[in-house]
């Protein structure tokens, strides 16, 4: 869950951890729990409360005198930035440290006006966020964007809907702004970490797929984010649709999943047939009003988008496949289509126990997903260590 470096045996950052379950702890029970000499424990738990991180409530069992104080992970000692941003859309929001959202706002944006134009958006919104909620100190800043994302720099890599953005150095951006640690993901990446963390805490194998504009996967292994060997793992939209013939696609192959299942291809097939749709919106609007041609287009979207989730998984046999995005909205239509295809595809014995499921998230999954990344990192007992150090 956190940094993969070594912290000290006994260090704060892994005292901390042990408190990061929510129950409070006296000293005499963390001085059981860990080990450690009742001095360390103080000494750890001294420096923990000097940055703000452990609160001291009294409550404690006494064995005479004074009640022994309870310790406690302080959750509202720094607040977090996050943000989702998709290709017409963002989420911009401030959380604590356990992903609470404090101050939340959708915004209408176009990844097409460049990362300058959004980025200075994102940063003044933040801003005004900011006064809305009390002020405590900064943890980081997480951003989730609707490409290809080089995790380990944070630079978009030849994002195929984001013109002007390849090679962006967005954390040295954002962090002129606000002088914190910036951490950036696949959009759909960061919708797996928040529908993990907060509807299925329990599913260590998972796909979280998005379907709107375009169309993407998040994919968690051993209850762990996969980004795979350059943080392009999922990449579910520009695989090869066994329906999708000839078609173009904007990232310059043809017979791409989003190309013949993503919105605008709904919508284009739609205006073909003479009804107007030009927007997601507009498609699952249809489809609620009970437009037959409509609900028959997304129910096909979801064989084509099961056809290709049906070789997933039968390489990755996840227990949970959890469907979001702006055309999940139109309901049950999509995800019969999806089940429909992996149960007909699949082996029995990959499908037996795999649920298949709407978004519990909604259109917040991206946005908890950034704010648990940033979560995770500022809390890693290297981290924590190291602002000591």
């Amino acid at each position: 869950m956190y940094d993969h470096l070594t912290p000290a045996a006994g260090s704060p950052g892994q005292l901390l951890s042990l408190l990061l379950d929510g129950t409070p702890r006296t000293r005499a029970e963390l001085t059981a729990e860990t080990g450690l000499a009742r001095s360390t424990v103080r000494a750890r738990l001294d420096a923990l409360l000097d940055l703000g991180l452990v609160s001291d409530r009294p409550g404690g069992v006494s064995t005479g005198g004074r009640p022994a104080g309870r310790f406690a992970f302080n959750a509202r000692s720094r607040a977090v930035l996050a943000a989702e941003l998709g290709a017409t859309h963002a989420t911009v929001a401030v959380t604590d440290l356990k992903g609470v959202v404090l101050a939340r706002r959708p915004l209408r944006i176009a990844i097409a006006d460049g990362p300058e134009a959004v980025m200075t958006c994102l940063v003044d919104t933040w801003r005004e966020l900011l006064a809305e909620v009390p002020s405590v100190p900064l943890a980081g800043v997480g951003i989730g964007l609707p490409g290809p994302v080089e995790h380990s720099s944070g630079r978009p890599n030849h994002p195929p809907i984001m013109p002007g953005w390849d090679g962006f150095d967005v954390p040295a951006r954002v962090f002129a702004e606000f002088g914190v640690p910036v951490l950036v993901d696949n959009e759909v990446n960061l919708m797996a970490l928040g529908e993990h963390a907060r509807s299925f805490p329990d599913a260590d194998h998972m796909i979280v797929v998005k379907v709107a504009t375009g169309i993407g996967s998040g994919f968690i292994s051993n209850g762990v984010l996969h980004r795979g060997a350059v943080g392009a793992a999922g990449d579910l939209g520009h695989v090869l649709a066994p329906h999708g013939g000839d078609t173009p696609c904007h990232c310059g192959n043809t017979g791409c999943l989003e190309a013949v299942a993503g919105g605008p291809a709904i919508a284009a097939a739609l205006r073909a047939k003479g009804i107007e749709a030009h927007r997601n919106a507009d498609v699952v609007a249809l489809v609620r009003s009970g437009n037959l041609e409509a609900s028959h287009a997304v129910r096909q979207a979801g064989r084509d988008i099961g056809d290709v989730l049906a070789g997933c998984v039968s390489m990755f046999n996840p227990s949970l496949i959890v469907i979001g995005g702006a055309l999940a909205a139109a309901g049950e239509m999509l995800l019969a289509g999806v089940r429909e295809s992996i149960y007909r595809r699949s082996l029995p014995l990959a499908t037996g126990n795999l649920r298949i499921v709407p978004s519990q998230a909604g259109e917040d999954a991206g946005v908890l997903g950034a704010a648990v990344m940033v979560v995770q990192h500022a809390l890693s007992p290297v981290v924590v260590d190291r602002q000591l150090a």
